[in-house]
């Protein structure tokens, strides 16, 4: 503000008009009338060049008008009339301020106080500046000192609780924010401050209500708008969110972190080719956006553009090389590209640059027990627990890591906390675990809705499926990453060849490794059409899907290994199967069918799948007679087998193992004198604790013995080294179970409540076995024990397993597929008729 103005008794006259000028452009001035006010002010300094007000107020609009350098010629130009004035100094310290000579600036204020010692208001401004020079404690005592001369100065409690934020003193701060408000409470700058704090501690509709007084007061307030939309996405009330956004850019069209929240919104809703667009806006605003790029990244990586996804990381880290998020983003991209050291060092360089990172020791372990170093994967996944103790899912994927290796310690516990969370509706384990670990069906459909509600809802994006007419022949869709030499492929190779042409209509869909080997090329013969949708990303698969008007789309994949149950909820065909990779419900509502028979869901577990129940009369899974067994005779010597024991083998996954099938074992090794048990082995943890775990139990480790990998002719020829395959529960052989009756050897199985635990009974009772099917741990035990010890009574088996194998059920792959078409044509007769899908009962 001007000093009085003083009229000059040189010329009354002159002075009188002067004086009544700079008064006309004090009020222009004061309503935001610069330019008219400016142009007062010039009239004035050409009647006196000199004029100190006329030159300050210049000043001061120039500064106003954002014309940094033409404020500062006329600041100084007003010093040197009067060098003694502190509001000069003030002035010309903000400027300098604006310009970025910030210790210019530090001296400007400092020559104000020393003018003026109760200058409140350039203690304040001299505390801006050293937040900006970041010397936090000497601005903190700055804006101190203004509000001790000025108790009520709502700007300088806003500016210290800024600081204290800063400082991460956030309940000062917040306090901090309150006082400004009680002395300024229209100050819609502390709102939004005090908006930031309350985000931080989580208290998020407090938040939101101070972003909604921040915009109330100050309706083009950009920064609320995408403040608020913050804590609305934080809030899952993401539409809310995504308007906010579109208000701050509507305000500030430029806004370049708005365009990226906005993006990371679009992302979580599915809007996946908008979200692409706003992150594009956002960096094309802000080119060095290295967050954008990031993000970027994420979206690129779920349309499968793995090579643009791996570049937008490397923009990333490019612009911002200290940027951990981006070398975590990374390593996931290279890990779904295989390139597993790359994962592991771009993990290794993320946990370098923040040590407490624990998504990133979580993938990390991912990578590494993919590369079978299971020990170095439990360590690396305790980190993970250890900086986010309720980690989502990592409880279950630790314990499946445990059984991996047969490290048993605390299992009984560990099981009963998974329990626990799972019933309480936590995030605490993938399906998949569950099933080796817990032989409940209500357990694992609960665990399934928990993961489908999370990672895999159902998407209504695509709109519904206008219907289909009838055509000669149903379109099957076969959906699967395993179209290569892996069990699945084993099972079903013969299915797809036989499966009638002039009926059926069969497209694969492959979203796994092209590797070109002997089953790749076999099944890729056996379809009508064979894709390869690896690149594409689950809408652009379900979309294909619908192009091509599948009838029906079958999930050989479930929740396993590199399943995609994101193209199903999509919905990419008018009826969904869940078949043979996932032993379990899905829980998803998109899933119609799930292919079972008697045996696997009994009529009174059927309440526990979510899906309807098609009942196929022998039993659910399919065989290929076209499997070749070695002529070789392996020699027992040559398998490391002792020649003169009888040898109980069981060739299942060592994570099927668990603490009470194994002591199971021990007592019947210790009945069956000489005997040993013959175990796959998959990593060399799980022969050391298999062995520790054996001599704790009073067995000679030594009895122990382990089978490496061989290819499968080989592999089913081992088997007649084999007396007696022991199964294993809650997580029964499966293909194991296959390949051992196929190759002549007997399943002892014990029959559990889920269906993983029902699978082994299923192909007994399909191949006319039931006697080798048991119910409790006692009849397990005592029916080895007997076999073992009884030549005669097992031979008499072996025999039937061998006139039976070519001549019942489950190696009749003829037969196996006429009932499995019966399945896919009742489903279509159902769609055809407008009837909702429903549990279906295939004849013999």
């Amino acid at each position: 503000m001007p000093r009085p103005i003083a009229v000059n008794p040189a010329n009354p006259a002159l002075a009188q008009q002067i004086a009544a000028k700079l008064q006309q452009g004090l009020a222009l001035h004061k309503t935001g009338q610069f330019e008219q006010a400016k142009t007062i002010y010039e009239e004035i300094l050409k009647l006196n060049p000199k004029h100190f007000d006329a030159l300050q107020l210049s000043g001061t609009i120039a500064a106003q008008t954002q014309q940094w350098d033409r404020a500062l010629e006329l600041l100084t130009v007003t010093l040197n009339i009067n060098n003694t004035n502190s509001s000069v100094y003030n002035n010309i310290g903000n400027v300098l301020k604006e310009l970025k000579r910030l210790e210019e600036a530090l001296s400007s204020y400092d020559r104000a106080i020393e003018l003026k010692p109760d200058y409140a208001g350039a203690f304040n401004n001299r505390g801006n500046v050293l937040r900006e020079l970041k010397r936090l404690g000497q601005a903190l005592t700055s804006y101190d000192r203004a509000i001790e001369l000025k108790p009520d100065y709502a700007e300088a409690f806003n500016n210290r609780g800024n600081v204290l934020r800063e400082l991460k003193r956030l309940e000062e701060a917040l306090t901090s924010y309150d006082r400004a408000i009680e002395f300024g409470h229209y100050y819609a700058e502390v709102f939004y401050n005090r908006g930031i704090v309350l985000q931080e501690f989580k208290r998020l509709e407090e938040a939101l209500t101070s972003y909604d007084r921040a915009i109330e007061l100050k309706r083009d307030y950009a920064k609320a708008f995408n403040n608020r939309g913050n804590v609305l996405r934080d809030l899952k009330r993401l539409e809310e969110a995504l308007t906010s956004y579109d208000r701050a850019i509507e305000l500030k069209l430029d806004y370049a972190e708005a365009f990226n929240n906005r993006g990371n919104v679009l992302r979580e809703l599915k809007c996946l080719e908008e979200a692409l667009i706003s992150y594009d806006k956002a960096i094309q605003y802000k080119p060095d956006y290295a967050e954008a790029y990031s993000n970027r990244g994420t979206v690129l990586q779920e349309f499968k553009r793995l090579a643009e996804t791996l570049a937008s990381y490397d923009k990333a880290i490019e612009l911002k090389p200290d940027y951990a998020e981006a070398f975590n983003n990374r390593g996931i991209v290279l890990q779904e590209l295989k390139h597993l050291d790359a994962a592991l060092t771009s993990y290794d360089r993320a946990i370098e640059l923040k040590p407490e990172y624990a998504e990133a020791f979580n993938n990390r372990g991912n990578v590494l027990k993919e590369l079978k170093r299971l020990d170095e994967a439990l360590a690396s996944y305790d980190r993970a627990i250890e900086f986010k103790c309720d980690y989502e899912y990592l409880f279950g994927t630790v314990l499946l890591t445990k059984m991996f290796m047969c490290d048993w310690q605390n299992f009984e516990a560990n099981q009963n906390t998974l329990s626990l969370k799972i019933n309480e509706g936590k995030k605490v384990s993938s399906s998949f675990s569950v099933l080796a670990l817990i032989d409940s069906p209500s357990l694992q459909r609960k665990t399934s809705e928990i993961r489908v509600k999370d990672k895999y809802p159902i998407n209504p994006s695509l709109g519904s499926i206008p219907k289909y007419l009838r055509r000669n022949k149903i379109r099957i869709g076969y959906f699967s990453a395993d179209f290569h030499n892996h069990a699945t492929a084993y099972l079903m190779a013969e299915l797809f060849e036989l499966q009638d042409k002039d009926k059926f209509e069969l497209i694969a869909f492959s979203f796994g490794p092209d590797k070109k080997d002997e089953m790749r090329q076999r099944l890729s013969k056996a379809f009508d059409q064979f894709v390869d949708v690896r690149l594409k990303s689950d809408k652009d698969i379900a979309i294909m899907s619908r192009d091509m008007e599948i009838d029906i789309a079958i999930d050989l994949k479930g929740f396993t290994l590199d399943q995609r149950a994101g193209i199903f909820s999509y919905r990419a065909a008018p009826i969904q199967v869940n078949y043979i990779g996932y032993p379990g419900t899905m829980a998803a509502e998109y899933i119609d069918y799930i292919i079972a028979d008697s045996t696997i869901i009994p009529d009174k577990s059927k309440q526990h799948y979510s899906e309807k129940v098609i009942h196929l009369p022998h039993s659910y899974q399919v065989n290929d007679r076209q499997r070749v067994i070695t002529d070789k005779v392996f020699t027992k010597e040559e398998l490391g087998l002792p020649n003169d024991s009888f040898v109980f083998c069981c060739f299942n996954n060592n994570y099927k193992i668990t603490p009470n099938t194994f002591d199971r074992w021990v007592r019947i090794l210790n009945v069956v004198e000489g005997s040993v048990l013959w175990l796959f082995e998959d990593n060399p943890s799980a022969v050391v604790n298999l062995r520790k775990e054996a001599k704790a139990r009073g067995l000679d480790p030594r009895r122990l013995v382990f089978a490496r990998r061989m290819k499968l002719p080989e592999h089913l020829g081992r088997h007649r080294a084999a007396d007696l395959f022991l199964d294993t529960l809650p997580y029964n052989a499966h293909t194991t179970a296959s390949d051992a009756l196929w190759a002549g050897l007997p399943v002892l199985t014990c029959m559990g409540e889920s269906f993983a635990s029902r699978v082994a009974a299923s192909l007994l009772n399909a191949i006319e076995l039931p006697e080798l099917i048991t119910t409790s741990q006692e009849q397990f035990e005592a029916l080895a024990i007997e076999l073992a010890t009884h030549p005669t009574k097992l031979k008499a088996i072996k025999e039937k397993l061998d006139r039976n194998r070519l001549t019942t059920a489950l190696f009749d792959t003829t037969r196996f597929t006429k009932h499995i078409e019966a399945a896919y044509t009742k489903m279509y007769e159902r769609y055809q008729a407008d009837l909702p899908p429903d549990h279906l009962n295939i004849c013999p």
